[in-house]
């Protein structure tokens, strides 16, 4: 694709190193010391070029519902920002902070960045050379924490019901950080990548017999219980031991044994024969309710005392004694759409239809912001 004559003229003999699409004619560019913001001519506007050097003391992003503002703190200019659609905003970090770590001199001239994570207020980024952590509000700024994969000599994985600890050790000390378990498969294959290229070992187990030793391994394991190392992004840890002894017997109903409320509804029924089916319903409703409430308690215990078991979906497949009967019952359910072809291309077709109308009422909604601004500044 070319480039437009306004950033061409600005490169100065620089490579363009990644480009994102902002929509409309509207672009990102990244070269090895800035960040290019180019914008298209509009009906409000003239084209344009801002330039965003990578030399910045600190990266924050705050997200919004159709905006995502980038703002970049330097020394001597202070803050700088711009904004990019919501949509686009993992697109767009993932270059920019690149950039921003090697114009601060972190990553090394042929280092590439893999991946960034963000998990509430910690940042990780897998590089080919080394894991980057970072935590709080910022994305990143100088306080920031950098395992090189030169000083990794073990590496661990510990499953969680909500989370997943990666343990690395680095100069013979374990190094714990959280994940979220519906990101954390990606995380280990990312960094269990990057590890094995940079140490040119095939396995997680030829790794740790190749680079590892005894010593390390003892380490780990004596560290292993330590939760406390590194940011929870979930805000929220499985209960200790002695709570699961304590919440078995009311976790009962969550695991699909007899729920003691639920008996005693079904001997009142029983005993009024007299009473009204709106009076027997109510009651039921009451007993589910409560059942309800019970298995919402009873769910991290229940899926940390099965750890064996696939993470997604083992709590709910407990808590079913008869799943037959369920899908059974999920297949008379089913609607027209699920079955006829036509339908749902019909409605596949309808869906692309509102995301483009979705989308033109967004520029225009950008073209009004826009105009108002304009009109605010000619007063």
């Amino acid at each position: 694709m070319s480039v437009p004559g306004i950033v061409d003229a600005s490169l100065d003999g620089e490579e363009i190193a990644a480009r994102v699409s902002l929509g409309s004619d509207d672009e990102l560019f990244i070269t090895p010391t800035r960040t290019i913001v180019y914008r298209a001519d509009g009906l409000l506007s003239d084209e344009s070029a801002d330039e965003y050097p990578h030399d910045a003391d600190r990266l924050t992003i705050s997200e919004g519902r159709r905006k995502t503002k980038f703002a970049l703190e330097y020394a001597l200019e202070g803050e700088r920002e711009f904004a990019v659609p919501a949509k686009k905003t993992d697109d767009v970090l993932h270059p920019v902070l690149a950039g921003v770590l090697n114009g601060n001199g972190i990553t090394d001239p042929g280092e590439t960045v893999v991946k960034t994570y963000r998990f509430s207020e910690l940042t990780l980024i897998v590089t080919s050379d080394r894991l980057v952590k970072h935590i709080g509000g910022a994305v990143w700024d100088g306080d920031y924490e950098e395992y090189r994969f030169e000083d990794v000599t073990n590496l661990t994985f510990e499953d969680g019901s909500v989370a997943t600890q990666i343990v690395l050790t680095v100069d013979g000390r374990p190094q714990r950080i959280k994940a979220p378990n519906e990101e954390a498969n990606d995380l280990r294959e990312r960094l269990q990548r990057a590890l094995f290229d940079y140490h040119d070992v095939e396995s997680l187990e030829e790794f740790n017999l190749t680079v590892g030793d005894d010593e390390d391994e003892a380490a780990a394991d004596e560290g292993s219980m330590d939760f406390g190392g590194g940011v929870d992004p979930l805000d929220a840890d499985p209960p200790e031991p002695e709570d699961r002894e304590t919440a078995g017997t009311s976790d009962a109903g969550g695991t699909g044994s007899t729920d003691p409320l639920a008996d005693g509804t079904a001997n009142d029924t029983a005993a009024s024969g007299s009473a009204s089916a709106g009076t027997a319903a109510g009651s039921e409703s009451a007993a589910q309710s409560s059942a309800r409430g019970t298995t919402g308690d009873a769910r991290a215990d229940v899926g940390s005392s099965e750890r064996g078991r696939t993470e997604t979906g083992s709590v709910f497949e407990s808590a079913s004694d008869d799943e037959p009967a369920v899908e059974e019952a999920g297949r008379a359910q089913r609607t027209p759409a699920e079955t006829d072809p036509e339908l749902l291309e019909r409605i596949e077709s309808l869906e692309a239809a509102v995301e483009r109308q979705t989308e033109i009422i967004e520029r225009q909604e950008e073209t009004i912001e826009q105009l108002i601004a304009e009109l605010r500044q000619g007063r």
